[in-house]
């Protein structure tokens, strides 16, 4: 009996060690415990601040929230705005387990703005973009690029060239090319009282685009019932909004949401949708500034689409149809995840 003991003794320590193996179970992808375990590099902490140096020796901002094997690169629009109208997600994102970085492009208020109009065109920010992911340590299993407006466009070029490193694509409130922008802009200026269109005209022949009667058109009649529809505008939007590089944004874009023009004005990514084989959600609503059917077009162009509708929702539908915007966002982030999608 004794020289039977070592034997039964090992082998109940295989079946032990393999049943203990069985029941190992990855943690659930909304297990929050070790949200908040992390560092960014340097020699000190600073509340997830990282400047990061780009190879044309400038530096951008980043911000991270939490640590979770989902993780988010937020690009803002503009372009020249700064990643503030979006700190929405920071109500979001960390109960959800869902790990993402603030982020200001270069020419934006928290990173550099060099005077350098030679820097503002799509190919350099596209780099700008491999870069921060390459610094940041994303890559094709945990990597998602959520794109606002511009950020969407930026968002789409990048993908077109670097979609092996991305787990997934957010286009948020941006059609496929600036003549759709365009023709959509008419669309809605038709929809104007016809004095006020008028009025407006007066000021669009003469040039006057920064008078103050202008301006406060321009709010009343379109920024407020295509841009944000929130009776009191977020202080977070009103805080980024103010801080825009008028510098970057009218080189770009053109003087407002309401005219666009300037470098933009040829781009087109229409006929490169169907190159697109990342899981991808193309987001529209109602009352954007962007025509829905064109979001909703995206989704069926890509190879691997979804869209989100928010019939409430204008430009800015993270604020002004919040709850349906982010739950929506989460659900597909977790779907690409599980391989649900």
């Amino acid at each position: 009996m004794k020289k039977l003991c070592l034997p039964i003794i090992a082998l109940l320590a295989v079946v032990i060690g393999l049943s203990s193996c069985g029941n190992t179970k990855k943690k659930p992808i909304d297990d929050t415990s070790e949200y908040l375990n992390f560092k960014t590099e340097g020699e000190y902490q600073a509340a997830g601040v990282q400047m990061i140096k780009l190879k044309e020796g400038y530096k951008v901002w980043t911000k991270r929230y939490g640590n979770s094997p989902m993780k988010v690169l937020l690009l803002h629009g503009g372009p020249g705005a700064t990643h503030e109208y979006m700190e929405c997600f920071q109500s979001f994102f960390p109960k959800a387990n869902i790990e993402f970085y603030e982020y200001d492009q270069l020419g934006s208020a928290y990173s550099d703005q060099p005077d350098d109009q030679s820097l503002w065109t799509i190919d350099r920010f596209v780099e700008e973009v491999e870069q921060v992911r390459i610094k940041l340590g994303l890559n094709k299993d945990n990597f998602y690029l959520f794109g606002s407006s511009w950020g969407g466009i930026l968002a789409m070029e990048y993908a077109d060239k670097y979609q092996k490193n991305l787990k997934g694509l957010i286009i948020s409130n941006m059609t496929a090319s600036f003549e759709s922008c365009r023709k959509y802009n008419k669309v809605l200026r038709s929809q104007l009282d016809p004095k006020v269109l008028k009025t407006l005209l007066s000021y669009e022949k003469k040039n006057d685009l920064s008078n103050p009667k202008y301006v406060d058109l321009v709010q009343k009649e379109f920024y407020n019932k295509h841009i944000c529809r929130c009776k009191e505008w977020p202080e977070p939007v009103v805080r980024g909004f103010s801080k825009i590089n008028p510098k970057v944004y009218v080189y770009m874009q053109g003087p407002s949401e309401f005219i666009p023009a300037g470098t933009l004005t040829n781009w087109t990514f229409w006929d490169r949708l169907k190159d697109l084989s990342v899981p991808t959600l193309s987001i529209g609503a109602k009352y954007d500034s962007m025509n829905p059917k064109d979001m909703e077009k995206i989704s069926t162009m890509v190879q691997n689409g979804r869209f989100l509708y928010c019939p409430n929702g204008s430009h800015l539908s993270m604020w002004d149809e919040q709850e349906l915007y982010m739950n929506g966002i989460v659900k597909f982030i977790k779907d690409v995840y599980k391989g649900d999608f």
